[in-house]
Order: structure tokens, then sequence, then C-alpha cells
């Protein structure tokens, strides 16, 4: 394993740790106020960290090769996620 491949996972992970923090934080407080703004907050964050997760384990699966397509299907997510985002902190 390459030393490029090895700082990709690792900053992966510590991502996919600190998105799913932010999940978990955000679905407490839905639960706490039962407040919809929350909920699409955590659906937001959990789209973000799924795309990143799927990027990354898809990668090292088929060994770095679909660049193209991985990015856009991550870039997807990663829109959807940031939209959910954005409409929850507008809908207040």
């Amino acid at each position: 394993m390459q030393t490029i491949e090895l700082l990709y996972g690792v900053f992966s992970v510590t991502l996919a740790i600190a998105g799913l923090s932010m999940v978990a934080f955000a679905v407490r407080a839905y639960r706490r106020t039962g407040r919809r703004t929350l909920f699409h907050l955590s659906i937001g964050f959990t789209l973000v960290v799924a795309a990143a997760l799927a990027t990354t384990v898809s990668a090292f699966v088929y060994d770095f090769e679909g660049i193209r397509f991985l990015l856009s299907v991550n870039y997807l997510f990663s829109t959807i996620g940031f939209l959910f985002i954005i409409f929850s902190i507008l809908s207040r």
C-alpha cells in the first residue's frame, strides 16, 4: 500500500468518526425536542458521511479504478446531504 492510500484511509476514517458524531448529536437533539429541522439536519449529515464512506470503500475495493464515477456519486450524495442541511437551517 502506498503512503497516499494510507493517508486517504486515515483521513476517511477520521472524517467518518467526526461525521457520525455530528449525526449522533443531531439525532439526540431531535429526540429531545421533536423539531423537524433537526431531523432534516441529521439526514443531511448522514448522507454526507455515507458519501464519504462509500467512496472510500469503493476506491479500495475497485483498486482506485473508475474514479470519475466514484467522484460523481460522491458529489451527488454530498450535494443532496448539504441541501438537507441548508433546508434545516432555512426552515427554522
